[in-house]
C-alpha cells in the first residue's frame, strides 16, 4: 500500500507539473526588454505614428497618489495599468512621466518632495483578471524625464513604498510577489542605499507576500506590514491563509514580529483574507481586514409565504406537485424562466422525470454563483491603542456591501492625521466613520465612480481629500459631501474594440468597469465640451464593457453587455434594448460564460449571431432564439469561485457559412465545416491548457487559420502565436523574433496576406512576411497592454485597443502596399491625398486664439536611410516648395506645412501674372488651389506623385 501512495503521488506531481507552465524568469523577462528596445530602433516602421483618440471621460483604474502636502494642488496619480500622471494645477490637467519606462503597470509609488525624486513600484497591487505583472522597483531624479531599475526584479506586483523623511535613501517596499504562481522575491525589503542594494527583511512564505506596510507618522522607526497569503488560478480565486497577518518593526523595518497572534484579538487561520493599515500614531492604529471566515447561521426567520430558490434543493416530487399552480407560476415568472416553463408544463416534466424539483434550483445557479454568495463575513475593522499588541473589533454591525466577498480588489483604509475617531474604508463604495469604525455611512456621490482604492487626507485641512477609484480622480473639501470629477488622462482600460463603416466611421469600445463606449474616430479630444455639455463619445452599457458587433447594414442595431455573457440587442435609434443570454434547458447544468464572452456577427448574413459559453450558441433571429451548435468545446468545469471552461474567441471564414473556429480558456481549438454538425479538436500539438486568446479564419485562403495562446495565467510571458494552412491539421510557429510578452490578439490585414499585427501586454508588432519576422510597431504607442487590434477597410485605419491608454489610431494604407518588389526599391514615394483649401488658413477668428495651421504627410518608404530632396511644383512646372529631410531606412511620413516658400512664392508669381497669393494672419502663404506634384530625390533615384489643393 505504501508503494502504491507513493507512485501515486508521483504520477500526480507529474500530471500537475505538465499541467501548469512554468513562471517566467524575470531574468528572461529584463533581455526581452532589451529585445523590444534594440526591435524599436530598427524597425522600418518607426516613424508611422499611432495618434490617440482617447477617450478620456470615463477614466480608468487608480491604485495610488502621491500629495506634496506644502503644495497640495501639486500630486501624482498611478494608474494599475496607465503609467504615472502629474498634476501641478490640482488635477486640472495631467500629464504622463512613466511613459519613457519600459512598463506601464503600477502598483505604488512614494515621493520625496525635497528633493523630487519620484519611487515607482511596478506591476499591480491588486489581484484582478487584468492586474499586470510589473519589473522591479523604477526611480526618477528629474521629475520622471528619464527612470533607472532598481532591481527586484521578479517581484510582479509591489504593494507599497514608504520613504525615511530624515533619510531619503532609505526606502522600505512591500512586495506582493507572483499573481498566479508562488515565488522568492516577497516579503519586505529595505534599502538605506537609494535602491543600490536591497536586503529581505521579512519574508513569510512562497505564497503570502506583503500587500500594505504603514509607518508611524512621527517615528519612522515603528512600522506596520500586512502579508496576504492568496492563490489566484485562472478557475479560482484563494485570497485567505494562515499566512495573512500582520507584523512590527521598531527598527524601521529591519527586523519584524508578528503581532496578530491568537490571544491578540485579530482573526488568525485559514480564513484571514487581505489586510490594510493605517496608523495613528505610535500606539493607534486600524486595520480593514476582509475575513473569510464563514457567517454564523442567521436565527431562522419566519416561512415566507412567497417560493425561493432554496426550496427547490430538498423539496420531494409529491410536495413539488402539491405546489398551488399560482404560487409556482409566479416564482417561475419572476425568476425568468422561460415562457415555456410554466406550472402546468414543469409539473409535467416532473411527473415523468425528465427533470426533478432540484433541477428548478439549479437552472438559476451560474458558473460564478460561488464567487458572489459565499456567506464569509467580509469587511471589518480592527482598532490597536497599545502598539498592536492588542485589537478589538471596531463595526458593530456587518459592513456589508463594500467587498462584495472578492476583497481581492480592496482593503483600504485611512484615518484623519487630526481625529482618530474619523476613519476611511474603500471599496465598492468609499466609507466615513465617525466614531472610529462603530458605524459607517457613505460618501460615495453622484460624480463619484465606484470601486475605490486610493485616499489622500490633507494632514493640515482633513476635510480635503483625494480620492482613486475605477473611474479616476475625484476631489473634495467637505469631507466627502461633495466631489469634483477630474479626468482628463486618456486612460481607458478596455477589454475590446470595434468599428463600422459610418462616414466619419464610429469606433466601439468595451471597458473595465467603465462599460461600452461609441465615438467617431476623428472627435475632437479636449476640453470644450465642458461648455456645451456634449462630450464627443457615448456611453451605451454599464458594467464592465464586453464585445461589440455591429449591423454592417444598420449601425444602430448594435450587440454588446457586460461581463459574464450578459449581452443585449440594442437599437440606438430608437433606444430598444433586448437581453438575449442563451439560456439553457431546465434539467440541463447552467451553461458558463466567460468573464469576456465571445460574440460575432456572421460576415454571410447579419441576421445571425454567434456567442460563445462552454459550447457554441447560434442565433439566426438577431439573437432572439438560441440554438446549440455543439456540445461542450472546453474539458469541462472545473472546481472554483471563477467561471472557466468556457469559449474565449470565434471566428467563422468568409469563404464558407459554417467554417467555424472557437478557442477556449482551458487551451483547446476546435474547428467545423458544417455549421456545428460536427466538430474536430485541432490543439492537440499546442502547450496544453493556456488561454486562446484569438482564433482568426483567413481572408485570403480558405485553409488557413491563426491562433495565439497566453499564458498569462501562469506567469508564463513567451508569446505563442500559429498558422494553419490546412484547417488546422498541422501548425507553424510563427512567435519568431516577438520578445517575451503574453500575446492578447493577432490581426491579418484585409488587403495583404502577408501582413499581419499581433498585441501583447506591452506593445503591438508588424510582420509583412506572414509571421516569420516582426516589427515593432511603436511610435506614439506607450507600453500598455493590447487588448484588441481592428482594421477600418475603407480608411485603412489601424485601431488598437490598450488596457489602461485608451485607443490609439494609424494609417496603414502604405504597409499594405508593401511587397517583395516594392522593399526591393531604393525609394517610393506613395500616392498623395488631396487637401481641402480654406481661407482660414494661418488664421482665426480672434487674434487671442491660435491660428488653423495646415498639414499634409508626404508618405516615403526607402531601403536606406539618409537624406532626400523634396520639391513642390505646381501645375505650370513652377518649384514652389523645396527643402530636404532626413529618413530612415523603412517608411517615413514626412510632414509639409502645405507653403509657399519666399523664392516659390515669387517665381510663381512671375509665370501666372493673374494669380493672387495672399499673405496669412501668421505671415505664411500657402498654396492656392490647384494641381501640385511632389518630388523626391535620394541616392540618384527620382519618385513623383500629384496631389491636389481643392
Amino acid at each position: 500500500m505504501k508503494r502504491l501512495s507513493l507512485v501515486a503521488l508521483i504520477l500526480f506531481s507529474f500530471v500537475n507539473l505538465k499541467a501548469q507552465s512554468p513562471a517566467t524568469p524575470a531574468s528572461d523577462v529584463q533581455k526581452a526588454l532589451e529585445q523590444k528596445a534594440q526591435l524599436e530602433a530598427s524597425s522600418i516602421v518607426k516613424n508611422i505614428p499611432f495618434e490617440n483618440i482617447g477617450p478620456t471621460v470615463m477614466s480608468g483604474r487608480i491604485v495610488d497618489l502621491a500629495v506634496n502636502p506644502d503644495n497640495p494642488v501639486e500630486f501624482y496619480a498611478a494608474y494599475a495599468s496607465g503609467g504615472l500622471w502629474y498634476t501641478k494645477n490640482n488635477g486640472t490637467s495631467f500629464e504622463p512621466v512613466l511613459d519613457s519606462s519600459p512598463t506601464n503597470n503600477v502598483g505604488d509609488i512614494a515621493v520625496d518632495w525635497t528633493r523630487g525624486t519620484i519611487w515607482v513600484g511596478t506591476g499591480e497591487n491588486n489581484s484582478s483578471r487584468s492586474s499586470y505583472a510589473g519589473i522591479g522597483i523604477l526611480k526618477s531624479t528629474d521629475k520622471g524625464k528619464t527612470w533607472q531599475n532598481m532591481g527586484l526584479h521578479d517581484s510582479h506586483h509591489i504593494g507599497r513604498i514608504v520613504i525615511n523623511p530624515k533619510n531619503p535613501d532609505e526606502v522600505v517596499v512591500a512586495v506582493v510577489g507572483h499573481l498566479y504562481s508562488p515565488n522568492q522575491e516577497r516579503g519586505v525589503f529595505k534599502t538605506t542605499d537609494g535602491g543600490k542594494t536591497w536586503k529581505k527583511t521579512l519574508f513569510v512564505s512562497p505564497e503570502a507576500g506583503i500587500i500594505d506596510l504603514a509607518v508611524s507618522p512621527n517615528n519612522f522607526d515603528i512600522q506596520f506590514a500586512a502579508s496576504w497569503e492568496k492563490d489566484r488560478k485562472a478557475w479560482n480565486f484563494l485570497g485567505n491563509g494562515d499566512a495573512s497577518a500582520i507584523y512590527k518593526s521598531t527598527d524601521a523595518g529591519e527586523t519584524w514580529s508578528k503581532v496578530t497572534t491568537k490571544r491578540s484579538g485579530f482573526p488568525t487561520g485559514e480564513g484571514v483574507g487581505r489586510i490594510g493599515l493605517a496608523v495613528f500614531d505610535d500606539n493607534i492604529i486600524y486595520a480593514v481586514h476582509d475575513n473569510q471566515f464563514r457567517r454564523a447561521p442567521e436565527k431562522e426567520e419566519k416561512k415566507k409565504s412567497d417560493l425561493e430558490k432554496e426550496d427547490f434543493k430538498s423539496m420531494s416530487v409529491q410536495d413539488f406537485l402539491a405546489l398551488e399552480d399560482k404560487k409556482l407560476n409566479k416564482f417561475l415568472k419572476t425568476n425568468g424562466f422561460q415562457e415555456k416553463y410554466r406550472a402546468e408544463n414543469v409539473k409535467q416534466m416532473i411527473r415523468s422525470g425528465v427533470v426533478k424539483p432540484a433541477d428548478i434550483a439549479k437552472y438559476l445557479e451560474s458558473a460564478n454563483t460561488n464567487l458572489f454568495d459565499t456567506p464569509v463575513i467580509g469587511a471589518e475593522v480592527y482598532r490597536s491603542e497599545d502598539g498592536g499588541k492588542s485589537w478589538k473589533i471596531m463595526n458593530e454591525e456587518y459592513i456589508d456591501d463594500v467587498f462584495y466577498s472578492y476583497g481581492y480588489y480592496f482593503a483600504q483604509i485611512r484615518v484623519n492625521p487630526k481625529n482618530k475617531e474619523k476613519v476611511y474604508i474603500a471599496g465598492v463604495p468609499i466609507l466615513k466613520s465617525e466614531n472610529g469604525g462603530k458605524t459607517w455611512e457613505s460618501i460615495n456621490r453622484e460624480n463619484v465612480h465606484a470601486d475605490h482604492h486610493a485616499l489622500w487626507i490633507n494632514p493640515k485641512m482633513p476635510s480635503h481629500l483625494i480620492n482613486g477609484n475605477d473611474g479616476g480622480v475625484n476631489i473634495s473639501y467637505d469631507d466627502g459631501e461633495t466631489w469634483v470629477k477630474n479626468n482628463s488622462p486618456s486612460v481607458g482600460q478596455f477589454y475590446a474594440i470595434n468599428v463600422d463603416n459610418q462616414q466619419p466611421y464610429h469606433v466601439y469600445g468595451g471597458l473595465q468597469d467603465n462599460g461600452v463606449w461609441v465615438g467617431a474616430h476623428n472627435a475632437r479630444e479636449d476640453r470644450s465640451w465642458h461648455q456645451s455639455g456634449q462630450y464627443p463619445w457615448k456611453s451605451i452599457m454599464g458594467g464592465d464593457g464586453m464585445q461589440i458587433e455591429i449591423d454592417s447594414r444598420n449601425p444602430d442595431i448594435v450587440y454588446t453587455g457586460y461581463q459574464f455573457g450578459n449581452y443585449f440587442r440594442l437599437n440606438r435609434k430608437d433606444g430598444d434594448r433586448v437581453y438575449i443570454q442563451p439560456k439553457h434547458e431546465l434539467g440541463e447544468a447552467p451553461y458558463r460564460f466567460n468573464w469576456q464572452t465571445p460574440i460575432l456577427l456572421s460576415p454571410h448574413n447579419q441576421d445571425i449571431l454567434y456567442l460563445g459559453g462552454n459550447k457554441l450558441h447560434r442565433s439566426l433571429n438577431q439573437g432572439d432564439d438560441w440554438e446549440a451548435i455543439s456540445d461542450d468545446l472546453t474539458k469541462g468545469a472545473k472546481e472554483g469561485n471563477v467561471a472557466y471552461g468556457t469559449l474565449t474567441t470565434i471566428s467563422e471564414s468568409p469563404f464558407k457559412f459554417g467554417l467555424i473556429y472557437v478557442g477556449s480558456d482551458d487551451g483547446l481549438v476546435h474547428a467545423t465545416k458544417n455549421a456545428g454538425g460536427s466538430w474536430e479538436r485541432v490543439s492537440n500539438s499546442f502547450p496544453q491548457d493556456l488561454w486562446v486568446s484569438r482564433v482568426v479564419a483567413s481572408s485570403h485562403k480558405k485553409e488557413r487559420v491563426y491562433v495565439s495562446l497566453n499564458g498569462y495565467r501562469w506567469d508564463d510571458f513567451t508569446p505563442y502565436v500559429y498558422m494553419s494552412d490546412n484547417y488546422g491539421k498541422t501548425w507553424k510557429n510563427i512567435s519568431s523574433n516577438l520578445p517575451l510578452s503574453p500575446v492578447n490578439v493577432i490581426k491579418e490585414d484585409p488587403e495583404n496576406e502577408d501582413l499581419l499585427f499581433v498585441g501583447t501586454d506591452n506593445g503591438t508588432y508588424v510582420s509583412f512576411d506572414r509571421g516569420n519576422s516582426w516589427e515593432a510597431f511603436s511610435k506614439g504607442l506607450t507600453p500598455a497592454a493590447v487588448h484588441d487590434i481592428v482594421i477600418q477597410p475603407e480608411a485603412k485605419d489601424l485601431l488598437v485597443g490598450t488596457h489602461g491608454r485608451s485607443i490609439f489610431k494609424a494609417n496603414i494604407a502604405p504597409l499594405q502596399e508593401l511587397n517583395v518588389d516594392l522593399r526591393n526599391k531604393t525609394l517610393h514615394l506613395f500616392a498623395v491625398e488631396s487637401i481641402r483649401h480654406s481661407g482660414n488658413w494661418g488664421s482665426s477668428w480672434s487674434k487671442w486664439l491660435e491660428p488653423r495651421i495646415p498639414s499634409m504627410d508626404f508618405k516615403v518608404y526607402t531601403n536606406f536611410s539618409g537624406k532626400v530632396d523634396l520639391k513642390i511644383l505646381a501645375s505650370n512646372g513652377v518649384e514652389v516648395n523645396a527643402f530636404d529631410v532626413e529618413v530612415d531606412k523603412g517608411f517615413n511620413y514626412v510632414p509639409f506645412d502645405v507653403t509657399f516658400s519666399e523664392k516659390g512664392r515669387k517665381a510663381y508669381l512671375k509665370k501666372k501674372k493673374n494669380a493672387e497669393v495672399k499673405k496669412a494672419k501668421n505671415d505664411q502663404y500657402y498654396l492656392v488651389k490647384g494641381n501640385y506634384k511632389v518630388e523626391i530625390s535620394g541616392i540618384g533615384k527620382t519618385e513623383t506623385q500629384e496631389f491636389e489643393v481643392k
